[in-house]
């Protein structure tokens, strides 16, 4: 079969302006990047706000392996296969990261016969959105030292000083750094440290914003960007990026990342690019104004939670649904025949290796029991009140045995029905059996009211013990002291109204990656806590996560360059 960079080299291409008609865009409103991509002018919400809204479906997945479950191939190809029996369908999801692309998770396009074209465009420097929030957050970062090393009028405690700098890139070596080194002309040094940019406080407000016109939208940036906790005085004061001055210049540069992106599938279907906060750090979903936008001009929209429902899912509903006032009519829940038989922790699987021999033979008793991970992520979005359809990314290995051992999973879980895809190699045709099942389900009668996981005025460690227990299978939570005292400053500064966005490993439903399947009884930990209050949540971090990411020994980033024609080549 063609790589997926071959495969998008030789699809057609609509102009952009086309793509957006397929939406009832005017072209006023399309701000054309080139031939291919655009940004949209959100005066378009003005003009169309009394619009009836589309169908919201949310697309998650069991708990990720290093096989990748093509979550974002199925988002994508549901959306193409919707448009094929005859229902308008857009997709909206997040903007890629250039640290994954670089590093080995790749670029969060789709692949195949399902993906985002054209696929360099979409995954190498959207419109400068990334570029646009790197340098808002590292001024805003500037300016709080500043503000420090000019007699620190707001009296700063460095020692709390909350922001780090950021950059689009995987660099371990940037996790702890000393700043301020050379004598006084250089700074005053201090240890600080580097996370990637898409895990910014500034990222998750770009996908939180919302509003009716372009005006409103960008007084809402510029409120949350005002209210970003930047430090700490030296009494425990909050101080913020309008303390700071930072604010202002901060929303000047991110006034444009904040129109979404237009781009189109291999299938010519209209793609809404927009935000990219992860999901194991962040709340790893795409913009508010994105979903907006296609509400109201597609029948259904398909969006994308980062990583599995216990991550970038349950914070969909309980920090983006809360906040937008949206909700899904249905969910599907994406797995894979071999990630649930890795899901019984008999098979050790390296990203990039060949995999195991008896991972490939026919087995429908591991299929069975690596279906408690599965079982788990469906009762989690059942929990929220919304019907699950399993969509099973089919590889031509898969044996019917096991085919049917997902199907029985799904049943006994209460799934709505399980539906296999062939969208990576079959494009949208592979994927009507899924596009008529989740019409089925959206379409379902019955009330869809919203069931979130813990009301707001629940104590900050009670919401974070909710959590533990009923997403994650935890026993208990253990706080570090540090954290204990973190969320008490939280609390008295009056921020305990505000939902969690746990950063936490993708790996496993627990905080430890070597626990698979679906864990119970252990203890969850958390090692520190941080404010997000421009976002408008808490972040609490488990374990060992890291907020950012390294290289392995063989990244994306030695197999990419360009050959003798000027084609880009080895990206996928």
């Amino acid at each position: 079969m063609k790589t997926s960079l071959q495969i998008a080299a030789e699809a057609p291409l609509a102009p952009i302006a086309e793509v957006a008609e397929r939406l009832g865009i005017p072209e006023r409103y399309v701000e054309p990047h080139g031939r291919y991509k655009a940004k949209l002018d959100l005066d378009f919400l003005e003009e169309y706000a009394d619009r009836p809204l589309g169908k919201y479906i949310l697309v998650t997945a069991i708990t990720p392996t290093p096989l990748g479950e093509g979550k974002t191939t199925t988002t994508i190809g549901l959306g193409m296969a919707l448009n094929r029996i005859g229902r308008r369908g857009a997709i909206a999801i997040r903007q890629s990261s250039l640290g994954p692309v670089f590093g080995i998770k790749g670029g969060a396009a789709g692949g195949g016969y399902s993906q985002v074209i054209p696929l360099e465009g979409s995954i190498l420097h959207l419109n400068g959105d990334i570029h646009a929030v790197t340098q808002a957050h590292n001024q805003i970062a500037a300016l709080t030292d500043n503000s420090w090393y000019h007699g620190n009028p707001l009296g700063i405690d460095p020692e709390r000083i909350a922001i780090r700098r950021v950059t689009d890139v995987n660099d371990r070596f940037l996790r702890q750094v000393t700043v301020g080194l050379g004598g006084k002309l250089n700074g005053i040094p201090r240890n600080t440290g580097f996370d990637i940019s898409v895990s910014s406080e500034l990222m998750a407000i770009l996908a939180m914003t919302d509003g009716r016109t372009a005006r409103e939208a960008l007084r809402d940036l510029r409120r949350r960007i005002g209210r970003m906790v930047v430090a700490f005085s030296q009494t425990g004061t909050p101080i913020t990026a309008d303390d700071v001055r930072a604010a202002g210049t901060a929303t000047v540069l991110m006034r444009e990342a904040l129109k979404p992106n237009l781009m189109q599938t291999i299938e010519n279907t209209p793609a809404l690019i927009h935000a990219g906060p992860f999901a194991n750090i962040a709340q790893g979903n795409s913009s508010i104004l994105a979903d907006q936008i296609g509400l109201r001009t597609a029948e259904y929209v398909i969006t994308e939670a980062g990583f599995g429902a216990d991550i970038g899912g349950e914070k969909f509903f309980d920090i983006k649904c809360r906040a937008s006032g949206l909700w899904p009519a249905a969910a599907v829940v994406v797995a894979t025949v071999r990630a649930l038989k890795s899901h019984t922790g008999k098979y050790k699987i390296v990203a990039g290796k060949p995999l195991p021999a008896e991972l490939l033979a026919e087995n429908p008793d591991d299929v069975y029991a690596g279906g408690a991970n599965l079982r788990k992520h469906i009762a989690n979005v059942r929990g929220f009140g919304v019907p699950v359809v399993v969509a099973l990314n089919a590889y031509p290995e898969d044996f019917p045995s096991e085919v049917e051992a997902v199907a029985s999973v799904a049943a006994e879980a209460g799934a709505e029905t399980m539906a296999v895809s062939r969208v990576f190699a079959q494009g949208g045709a592979g994927g009507e059996e899924l596009a008529r099942a989740v019409v089925a389900a959206a379409e379902r009668p019955g009330p869809r009211e919203p069931q979130l996981l813990y009301p707001l005025d629940m104590p900050i460690v009670e919401k974070i013990r909710t959590l533990a227990t009923r997403i994650y299978g935890a026993a208990e939570i253990a706080l570090s002291p540090l954290a204990a005292e973190q969320i008490a400053a939280f609390e008295a500064s009056g921020f305990g109204r505000l939902p969690i966005c746990m950063a936490k490993t993708h790996l496993s439903l627990s905080h430890d990656p070597a626990l698979k399947g679906a864990p119970t009884g252990f203890t969850f930990p958390i090692r520190e806590c941080r404010a997000s209050v421009g976002a408008g949540f808490i972040y609490p971090i488990a374990g060992d996560t890291v907020t950012m990411p390294g290289l392995g020994s063989d990244p994306a980033a030695y197999h990419v360059d360009i050959d003798d024609d000027g084609n880009t080549v080895g990206l996928f």
